[in-house]
């Protein structure tokens, strides 16, 4: 019989398969080695592979499909509710080998070597942002335990650590201060990084004309821009501007029952890097809008009127990402509204 459908469970040496032909019949259930996984694909008839994606997913959704199999990557949050019981390998790749068959089932776009590439920059960024932050917070408290107190703001920080780097020492303990001068040292040298890795964003988001044509939205800088088109591609995997939105996590969630609609907080579902860069950017444009009103559109101005403040920053990022959706498929330059 003739292998149409397979289920491959991921891992770092040990890989599961599960195979089903036409019909649903099992044809084999085995565990493969890594060396040996791309030569076990190439015995096999083009038929569908599926995936959850998870680590290594999209190298191995390329190397697959370069054999010449449809494969297709799921949320494993999708995947999870067919498993009938008991969590091994072998029962995963049977889920997913049900999973990928359904009709209503969602599929994740394969990213490709350049997006990967350059979300490796964002993701190394936002790592060194966090500790940052760390570093930041660690240095105030050492500085209250000793009676100092800086303004509030990284900048004041970082100018302090300037300070005591050219020598000027606090009144402090010297196993204190050579500490603090430890931690201010590796501050300076974390936001050198930073700044290194905002510049090539930056000039990426040039070189892109994807990029380029979302930075034109307002309170959607290059970072954004970037994060966005390494992230979601042109876009097509979304029917439309709301599934990006619920994707990232903007929408309320739905709590209705028996005719009666109830909305919520926000999901938080999709991912969480892309929807605080949407929320820190229009957040951005909501404090100009209020300094500056005469710059604000009238939709941003009229929900900053009806709406508290974070909830008004939240349907910005809700718009603006339906708005990049639009961009993104249709190749659009943005408009601003009239009026």
């Amino acid at each position: 019989m003739t292998v149409k459908t397979v289920g491959l469970d991921l891992a770092k040496d040990v890989f599961q398969v599960h195979g089903i032909s036409e019909n649903g019949r099992v044809i084999f259930k085995k565990t493969i080695r890594r060396a040996k996984l791309l030569t076990f694909f190439e015995t096999l008839p083009r038929c569908t592979v599926g995936m959850e994606a998870c680590g290594s997913a999209h190298y191995w959704g390329r190397e697959l499909r370069k054999l010449g199999h449809d494969v297709r990557l799921m949320p494993a949050f999708y995947v999870k509710p067919y498993v009938k019981r008991g969590k091994t390998d072998a029962v995963d790749a049977e889920t997913i080998c049900e999973a990928v068959r359904r009709p209503s089932m969602r599929f994740v776009e394969i990213k490709s070597k350049d997006q990967q590439a350059f979300l490796t920059v964002h993701r190394t960024r936002d790592l060194v942002v966090r500790q940052r932050t760390q570093v930041v917070n660690t240095i105030l408290s050492i500085l209250r335990e000793f009676g100092h107190v800086l303004p509030a703001g990284v900048e004041a920080v970082n100018r302090f650590s300037q300070s005591h780097m050219d020598g000027d020492q606090l009144d402090m303990p010297e196993l204190a201060n050579g500490i603090l001068g430890t931690l201010c040292y590796q501050l300076l040298g974390l936001n050198a990084r930073i700044d290194g890795y905002t510049q090539l964003i930056k000039r990426h988001a040039l070189l892109d004309a994807n990029c380029r044509r979302l930075t034109r939205i307002p309170g959607v800088g290059p970072i954004t821009a970037s994060a966005m088109v390494a992230t979601i591609g042109d876009g097509h995997q979304f029917r439309t501007g709301r599934d990006l939105a619920a994707w990232l996590g903007l929408t309320p969630r739905n709590k209705s029952s028996g005719g009666k609609e109830k909305l919520g907080k926000i999901t938080k579902m999709g991912d969480r890097y892309l929807r605080k860069l949407l929320v820190v950017g229009m957040t951005s444009r909501a404090l100009q809008a209020k300094t500056h009103p005469e710059r604000a559109d009238r939709w941003t101005a009229n929900i900053l009127v009806q709406k508290p403040f974070r909830l008004a920053t939240i349907a910005m990022a809700n718009k603006s990402a339906r708005v990049i959706w639009a961009i993104l498929t249709k190749k659009q330059n943005y408009r601003q509204p009239v009026a």
